[in-house]
């Protein structure tokens, strides 16, 4: 684990790298050549394996209640989906469109996390989600070849709201390397039942070793090494900042995919501007929401 007297500046840069990591992500994605559930089943294979053996380096306990490991169980069938939706999202359209959409989940969160507390969306959240959604629209009219992989990226966005809600109370009284890794159980477990379901264990399930070393290198560095590195800087810094670094995850995946695909994520000036848009509205919704908490 980091060491907690790192430097601030240190720790800054800690997760600018885990957020460039996890930009890296869709990039990997697209270079797997094997179906999205089945990049899945062994992305999240090779991350639980990983952290626990991290775990065990690191003399972690693992032990949680019955009840809570069936809500992080079942809340690990929400994880897999998400990452299947990203995944396919990227093999359906490119990198560029999915990690735009997925940056939505800000205006997801922004409407379901006050009807999950109860609580009354603020007519900031409102205007900040009419914002989104008018970039969203700009990508759609623009963009109409990758209608199916601009519906998967917002539907993986949804997802990645409802389970970030739910574990936003788990996290009150548990550490969220625990909560990852049972999730992940999960998420492995139901993609496995799914496949046998579906006749999924096929010739698909097979690896060259390309994807063998690209799988290692997304269920490692990209998985569990920049969650673990993640989670460290965030008792350092605080929320507002985490939050408005972690916005450059979509910012750094289109520079990575311009930089290995090229031509192939080249798109109209529509999708640009409703990119702009959208990456607006998120990097001003964290800055507006932090000075209106603090006056």
């Amino acid at each position: 684990m980091l060491n907690k007297t790192l430097p601030l500046n240190k720790n800054l840069v800690i997760l600018h790298l885990t957020v460039f990591v996890w930009g890296f992500t869709g990039i990997l994605g697209a270079l797997i050549s094997i179906p999205a559930t089945q990049l899945v089943w062994y992305r999240v294979l090779i991350a639980f394996v990983t952290l626990f053996a991290y775990f065990k380096v690191a003399g972690v306990p693992l032990k949680v209640s019955r009840v809570v490991f069936l809500k992080l169980f079942f809340t690990g069938a929400i994880v897999g989906l998400h990452w299947i939706l990203f995944f396919q999202s990227i093999k359906s359209s490119t990198v560029s469109v999915t990690l735009v959409c997925l940056s939505s989940l800000t205006l997801f969160t922004a409407i379901l996390e006050p009807l999950f507390k109860k609580q009354k969306i603020s007519l900031f959240e409102i205007i900040t989600g009419l914002i989104i959604i008018c970039g969203i629209y700009m990508i759609f009219k623009f963009e109409a070849r990758y209608t199916e992989g601009i519906i998967l990226g917002l539907l993986s966005a949804l997802c990645a709201s409802i389970f970030s809600i739910i574990n936003s109370k788990q996290i009150q009284n548990r550490p969220a390397p625990i909560i990852s890794f049972y999730e992940l159980i999960g998420a492995w477990v139901w993609i496995s039942i799914y496949l046998f379901i579906s006749d999924g264990y096929t010739a698909s399930m097979g690896l060259n070793f390309q994807d063998l070393m690209y799988l290692v290198l997304l269920g490692t560095v990209c998985t569990s090494l920049a969650y673990v590195a993640g989670v460290a800087v965030m008792k350092e810094l605080s929320a507002f900042r985490v939050a408005l670094i972690t916005n450059l995850e979509p910012v750094y995946g289109i520079i990575l995919a311009f930089i290995f695909f090229g031509k192939r994520e080249q798109m109209t000036p529509g999708f640009y501007a409703g990119a702009v848009i959208i990456l607006c509205a998120i990097f001003i919704y964290p800055v507006i929401k932090n000075r209106k908490k603090t006056n």
